[in-house]
């Protein structure tokens, strides 16, 4: 029993909630808390509900559709705990992006806040998808769901809204939940493809809550304030659920999403000892310090964590300037459920500005073209392999065979290991677009300039930005007698993107710059039209 219950992260929260069950879990700093027992006993009669009433059957992939509130957390582990799958969406998606999220995953039904999402719920209805609210009034519960089907009562009456409570429903025990369950859905963008859909299990999951506790030494003691969306590995995996975990607690803005006004009152206020962004953020809080400084004493913090997408060194020590607490560069995929390398924490090593860490619960190699291990120093594609890296993405046997060979899942990433183990990246194979930590696939945004009135060539590409570490930009070809211009181009992407897919600048030309092949490379466009500009 004991293998079984460290295998599967039901049973990781299950013990944090039996060995700290009045310890704050969850709070909302002015509005709500939540001790670990009584959000364990929320999800259990939550996860009962969906079972029992709501048809929801292990495997069925539920989508969530939500800012990070505290009925996203709930539901969310209720619907693992039922044996079925999460997967939580982007709320800024547009109806067709909710369309083709909800149909990949195949989900069955939709959850949100009681304010809803227009976009999503006019794709699950274009989709034939059930859509339910979740509403905690207080913080003795239990979680209202409204919408589920109209079900008969045992007097025979039909409830089109009733409380997710009662028990004994599957789902209800760790011992139901098993290693090998698929509990999260995500999809991760391609280059040359579609947006991957990437499913993690229990174990997955488990091994990597696992990692990130043991290198940044997670306790009952520590607290931290949710910056980042819980659609994504990083928020979720690093910041909310190694938290609860260990015992710990999060604090959730009361908006719903990062507040750089906010940010250190929340801090004090649930007694933060540490917290996790995207160099977007940090620099964001690093410029309202300088603008307008905090009257009150920063926390003292044991440290900060940046992760999803490269901190410049120059960064990294004004943050550590500022705030006084040592900052540790991460590296991660959704693919390893999260964390893949990391830097230590002052008493286990050093750290390396412009380097991303060591290797974390899992092994990693920087292997040549042919599988062969490269001597420390040379560069290479960095590999890994563990109990957190997914089995293979969801029906697309060719993503699967380019990603799983020799034995190790492959990053795309070149990088250098020292001789100490640490990482440095320096470039990507693939042509993502990271945007402030957003993954976004140029292929899909050129597919969207490709439909626009008046195109007839487009090809979108990254730019270095100082804000967002990337910027997406576009050049297009106007189709013969089209006279295209810049604001159409946008205003087309705008109502069919999301708003942080859309290009920044548009340039129309008369011609691509194209290799001796024919082909059209990013890299020679981006060249071609941003660094004359810049000039």
């Amino acid at each position: 029993m004991a293998a079984t219950e460290a295998t599967t992260l039901t049973a990781l929260l299950k013990e944090a909630a039996a060995a700290f069950p009045v310890r704050r879990a969850v709070a909302v700093p002015g509005r709500l808390e939540l001790t670990h027992a009584a959000l364990d006993a929320l999800v259990d009669a939550a996860a009962a509900r969906l079972a029992a009433e709501a048809g929801v059957l292990p495997g069925h992939v539920v989508a969530l559709a939500f800012p990070n509130t505290v009925e996203l957390v709930i539901m969310f582990l209720a619907v693992i705990r039922a044996r079925a799958v999460a997967a939580p969406l982007n709320q800024a998606y547009t109806q067709e992006e909710f369309e083709f999220y909800l149909s990949d995953s195949e989900a069955r039904l939709l959850i949100t806040n009681a304010e809803g999402n227009a976009a999503a719920q006019e794709a699950a209805a274009k989709l034939g998808l059930v859509h339910a609210a979740a509403t905690l009034h207080d913080a003795a519960g239990p979680v209202h769901l409204a919408g589920l089907p109209a079900l008969a009562n045992g007097n025979g009456t039909k409830s089109n809204g009733s409380h997710a409570g009662g028990g004994g429903a599957a789902g209800g025990s760790p011992n139901d939940n098993d290693a090998s369950d698929v509990a999260l859905f995500l999809h991760t963008s391609g280059t040359t493809s579609r947006p991957k859909g990437v499913p993690l299990t229990q174990r997955n999951l488990a091994a990597s809550v696992r990692n990130i506790r043991s290198v940044y030494r997670l306790s009952e003691s520590d607290a931290t304030v949710v910056v980042l969306p819980l659609f994504h590995v990083h928020g979720l995996l690093c910041a909310l659920l190694s938290s609860l975990a260990s015992g710990a607690s999060v604090a959730l803005p009361a908006s719903g999403r990062f507040s750089a006004s906010t940010f250190w009152t929340d801090m004090r206020a649930s007694g933060a000892t540490w917290y996790t962004a995207v160099p977007t953020i940090h620099q964001i809080i690093l410029d309202r310090h300088a603008s307008r400084p905090e009257a009150e004493a920063y926390p003292a913090l044991r440290f900060i964590r940046s992760c999803s997408a490269s901190l410049a060194p120059a960064i990294l020590e004004r943050l550590e300037a500022a705030f006084g607490a040592p900052v540790l560069e991460a590296y991660s995929m959704t693919e390893a459920s999260h964390l893949m390398t990391s830097n230590p924490l002052p008493e286990d090593g050093a750290r390396k500005p412009g380097s991303v860490g060591r290797a974390v619960g899992q092994e990693l190699a920087v292997l040549d073209e042919e599988g062969r291990l490269v001597a420390a120093g040379s560069p290479g594609e960095v590999c890994v392999r563990g109990d957190n890296v997914t089995a293979g993405y969801k029906g697309n046997p060719e993503a699967n065979e380019a990603a799983f060979r020799f034995g190790w899942f492959h990053t795309g990433d070149i990088g250098v290991v020292d001789e100490e183990g640490y990482v440095r990246l320096v470039g990507r194979i693939k042509e993502l677009i990271n945007r402030g930590g957003e993954k976004i696939s140029p292929i899909e945004v050129d597919a969207v300039l490709l439909g626009a009135p008046g195109v007839a060539q487009a090809v979108s590409f990254g730019v270095p930005d100082d804000k967002y570490g990337e910027e997406i930009n576009c050049a297009v070809i106007p189709r013969d007698g089209s006279a295209l211009r810049e604001e159409e181009v946008l205003a087309h992407c705008r109502r069919n993107l999301a708003s942080f897919k859309v290009p920044k600048k548009v340039f129309i030309t008369d011609d691509l710059p194209k290799t001796a092949t024919g082909k059209i490379q990013r890299r020679i466009v981006a060249q071609h039209f941003v660094q004359p500009a810049s000039a």
